[in-house]
């Protein structure tokens, strides 16, 4: 399948949670929702903290607040996590032979889109930006299209 460049904050979101050098995102058991190890990220991809590397910038941002923002925009729900860690029950990462289902830095979150996939990365592109303009045409029923990267569009 063609996987589009990383744009968009989905597709950015997609390739880090599939990535194995990033801890602190993860999909859940199912491959079906994601879970966010707030402290961790923060060190490993805000770079806010100890830890923190003078790598490029993946977000513009600092904040873990803009993220959860990003995430909402872009029609991501939050689901509750059970004390126990895991929303559906602990299983490895999908194509991970261990599950490391301890995160010490927390909290955890837990978001869930319906075209966020674990296998599906061609799902991405109907993950739309909730702008007011596109709200509107939802709510009319007409579609939302996705905007393609500079170097595509004629």
């Amino acid at each position: 399948p063609v996987i589009p460049r990383p744009c968009t904050f989905p597709m950015k979101l997609w390739l880090l949670v599939n990535s194995p050098c990033v801890r602190s995102v993860r999909w859940d058991a199912r491959g079906e929702g994601l879970f966010i190890d707030q402290g961790l990220f923060e060190q490993e991809l805000l770079g806010v903290g100890p830890s923190a590397a003078g790598e490029e910038e993946l977000f513009k941002t600092k904040n873990f607040g803009s993220i959860v923002r990003q995430l909402n925009l872009y029609g991501f729900h939050k689901l509750t996590v059970n004390p126990g860690g895991s929303a559906v029950g602990p299983r490895p990462r999908p194509g991970t032979a261990g599950g490391d289902t301890s995160y010490a830095d927390g909290p955890l979150h837990h978001f869930w889109n319906p075209h966020f996939r674990y296998d599906r990365p061609d799902l991405l592109v109907k993950i739309k930006r909730l702008t007011k303009a596109n709200k509107e045409k939802l709510d009319a029923g007409l579609e939302v299209t996705s905007r393609l990267p500079d170097d595509l569009q004629h």
